[in-house]
């Protein structure tokens, strides 16, 4: 991811953690490591952003992307992408099942669910 982060360093652009600040505008890159991970950018919707197209992936994607990575960060952002109602319990359950992440999430729902339905 670095040749991007020097792309965008080059133009202006502030790295800021995982993301880099265009304006005032927060963006994360996501590259494509897994089948998921290629779903979820093919299936990105495009936007425009004063002249400029770029893509946004599903919330559900973002969901279990984090969820398979699994650190407690990755956790955060799938609690919070739940409470925004970006996504939805059976969306991410559907979307981990058909990649394999079944498991993760069954573990995820007991560690941090459980308690909430």
């Amino acid at each position: 991811m670095e040749p991007i982060y020097d792309y965008c360093r080059d133009r202006g652009f502030t790295p800021e953690g995982e993301a880099v600040r265009v304006g005032a505008w927060p963006v994360q890159f996501v590259p494509v490591f897994s089948p998921l991970t290629h779903e979820a950018v093919s299936l990105a919707d495009t936007a425009d952003f004063e002249g400029v197209a770029f893509r946004v992936v599903w919330a559900t994607h973002l969901a279990v992307i984090a969820l398979s990575v699994g650190r407690a960060k990755n956790f955060a952002r799938v609690l919070a992408l739940l409470e925004s109602g970006a996504t939805t319990l059976d969306g991410i359950g559907a979307l981990a099942a058909r990649h394999g992440l079944a498991d993760a999430w069954t573990r995820f729902r007991r560690r941090f669910l459980d308690d909430r339905e």
